[in-house]
């Protein structure tokens, strides 16, 4: 993208619509749980398969590979439909914003802290062995949701489109009243570990940047140069510079600038946080003050 096509004008942002489709990530992760679910159907078909990989709260510590295991094995091929459901509805547009390793390390963290989250409410109710890669599912649909709030979803078998702060508020609920009242025997509430994984997450960084944009900025002064005696004719003047005016260093990063002008760009304006929106709201505002 040159500077051109970066720079700010009077009239608005140059963007271009949003890519769609499949990304790397959110694909490779789809074949994986699906040819897994395969080779425990036909080939590994023990019970002991399972038993070793699930999430067990009571055993956690003992068997601590279990925190990442438990994400790639399902219970059957509705646990994982509806599971690769929501990655493929919520994924490529988190994987495109994040970049693939970001994404998927962020998609890891979310189903280590649905298991921790299991962990810990252990202590107070009785926790289910936890399968599948619900959790990690629940927290790539609340960066989507914070992200692009307003943005419409169709989640099958629903065919009226919903917000996807909607649709998390929904599926937050519908586990809730499927661990109390329809099937007690899987971990919905650990699942939920994956949307507070990731709002956690969310929180932390939004006061990072808090934290940073509330930085005094430094001022650079010119140096005023010390009045000089000039002969002119047979007297003697002194001529004085004019005094220099604090100058403030730039108050808008053109490394951040840029990284959301090619966010827009590669995404879309809608795929900005609240926190890019107004930062590149205030550039605007600066840059229509300064053309005047």
């Amino acid at each position: 993208m040159s500077r051109k096509q970066k720079s700010l004008s009077r009239k608005g942002l140059e963007t271009r619509p949003p890519e769609v489709g499949l990304t790397s990530w959110v694909g490779r992760l789809m074949l994986l749980n699906a040819g897994l679910l395969v080779l425990f159907e036909t080939v590994f078909t023990a019970p002991i398969f399972r038993e070793t990989l699930q999430f067990v709260p009571a055993q956690a510590l003992d068997r601590p590979w279990t925190f990442v295991s438990y994400m790639f094995v399902h219970n059957g091929l509705l646990s994982l439909g509806s599971n690769l459901l929501l990655l493929l509805v919520f994924g490529p547009g988190v994987e495109r914003r994040f970049g693939g390793r970001s994404f998927l390390l962020y998609y890891l963290y979310c189903g280590v802290g649905s298991a921790a989250f299991a962990l810990g409410l252990s202590s107070f109710l009785a926790v289910p062995p936890m399968l599948g890669a619900g959790g990690a599912a629940l927290g790539v649909g609340l960066a989507f949701a914070v992200a692009e709030p307003d943005a419409k979803r169709v989640l099958y078998p629903f065919e009226r489109p919903f917000s996807a702060r909607a649709l998390i508020v929904f599926l937050a609920g519908l586990n809730v009243v499927m661990a109390l009242w329809l099937d007690a025997r899987v971990g919905h509430l650990g699942y939920l570990g994956g949307l507070a994984a990731g709002y956690v997450l969310y929180r932390l960084q939004s006061l990072a940047g808090h934290r940073k944009r509330k930085e005094p900025k430094s001022i650079v002064r010119r140096a005023v140069m010390a009045p000089m005696p000039v002969r002119q004719g047979g007297s003697t003047t002194e001529v004085r510079p004019t005094p220099a005016r604090p100058e403030p260093l730039e108050e808008y990063p053109a490394e951040e600038v840029d990284r959301v002008l090619d966010k827009i760009s590669a995404l879309g304006i809608q795929s900005l946080t609240m926190d890019e929106r107004r930062f590149l709201n205030e550039v605007s505002k600066r840059k229509k003050k300064d053309l005047h």
